[in-house]
């Protein structure tokens, strides 16, 4: 996403409140050890893409806002802990064991006990409470940021709505893992809740809000960034099983051993024959899955023409998010650098 230069601009700014913030809340914890455990928070933040926070001081600018960003940015930061919180319950729900490239956060705390059969619940334990103490400090930054109470209110709302919305959606993507019979409209409901919404809609929304952001502008918001936050999850889909792991940070057989029924799952399920199938079926969600049965699978997914499917799902939002913009209220600078951000969502290797 270099090219969107605009975009990027109010990354250190967000970072360096993230890390003062924490450093702050380290060196002030009450509690003996907490200390340890906020820091490792503050590690655990480093090297994210920062979209959702990225997006919400662009919103502020779609709204028109204008001069000192301060404020937009200490609401961007909060939104930055409440996605922590997420992405550690995540790898929980996930059993992930990396994230970035690196340990993820009950991985890492169940590497440090020294008692090793409680190792895996102190954990999952201790990352639960330390996700809970991110979504804490998400809510402190947002309350205290200065805005009109009439802005407050909508900012609040949409708030509220992304995480009610990511909650929707994360059960939903539970209750069909391993379930292999979803249809592709119940997959498109989990993508919209737990990732087109929340990573893009309410992220500009809440930034639009703080700048006092009227219907016309909200709704340019939803044209925009749920076709763009749909792109932005069958994308991850496509790395999910066929990126290159040292690009991602992640895991390529997670997806699979897990047996989630991602778009392209369905769309490889819709088209094989019954022999296909039923190997299909058979490979998904096997916690042992190695990197041949993974080739087996990505073989599959081509020769079905899923992947060519998913591909063309994600070319159709990326062309309805950018006619979106044609006829947006935001100014010419934003159109511009939102143009760009479709652009690297939608091509993006990581």
């Amino acid at each position: 996403m270099a090219a969107a230069s605009d975009f990027f601009a109010p990354r250190a700014a967000i970072d360096d409140l993230l890390y003062g913030f924490l450093t702050k809340k380290a060196r002030s914890a009450p509690v003996p050890r907490q200390s340890a455990l906020i820091r490792m928070l503050r590690d655990f933040m480093s090297g994210g893409k920062r979209v959702r926070p990225l997006l919400c001081v662009t919103g502020w600018f779609a709204a028109g806002g204008q001069g000192d960003t301060a404020h937009a940015v200490r609401l961007a930061a909060s939104i930055e802990l409440a996605h922590t919180c997420a992405l550690i319950h995540d790898d929980i729900m996930d059993a992930s064991d990396s994230r970035r490239g690196r340990p993820t956060v009950h991985r890492a705390l169940a590497d440090r006990h020294h008692t090793p059969w409680l190792a895996q619940q102190y954990g999952m334990g201790g990352a639960i409470l330390l996700g809970d103490l991110a979504l804490v400090w998400s809510d402190e930054l947002l309350h205290t940021t200065p805005m009109p109470d009439a802005h407050r209110t909508a900012v609040l709302r949409c708030v509220d709505l992304a995480r009610s919305e990511l909650i929707a959606g994360q059960y939903l993507d539970l209750l069909i893992t391993g379930d292999l019979h979803a249809s592709l409209e119940t997959v498109m409901s989990v993508i919209r809740y737990k990732t087109a919404k929340y990573t893009i809609e309410r992220p500009l929304q809440v930034g639009a809000a703080l700048a006092g952001g009227g219907p016309e502008v909200m709704s340019a918001c939803t044209a925009y960034g749920v076709p763009l936050g749909e792109a932005f999850q069958l994308r991850d889909d496509v790395l999910g099983v066929f990126g290159d792991p040292d690009r991602t940070g992640k895991s390529r057989l997670d997806d699979l051993r897990e047996g989630k029924c991602t778009s392209l799952i369905v769309h490889a399920l819709r088209a094989c024959d019954p022999d296909q199938a039923d190997r299909l079926r058979t490979l998904l969600g096997d916690p042992d899955l190695g990197e041949q049965e993974a080739a087996e699978i990505r073989s599959l997914l081509v020769s079905t023409g899923a992947r060519a499917a998913v591909e063309q799902m994600i070319e159709e939002r990326y062309r309805r998010a950018l006619d979106s913009l044609a006829s947006s209220p935001f100014p010419p600078k934003v159109i511009h650098t939102l143009e760009n951000v479709v652009e690297a969502i939608v091509h993006r290797t990581t």
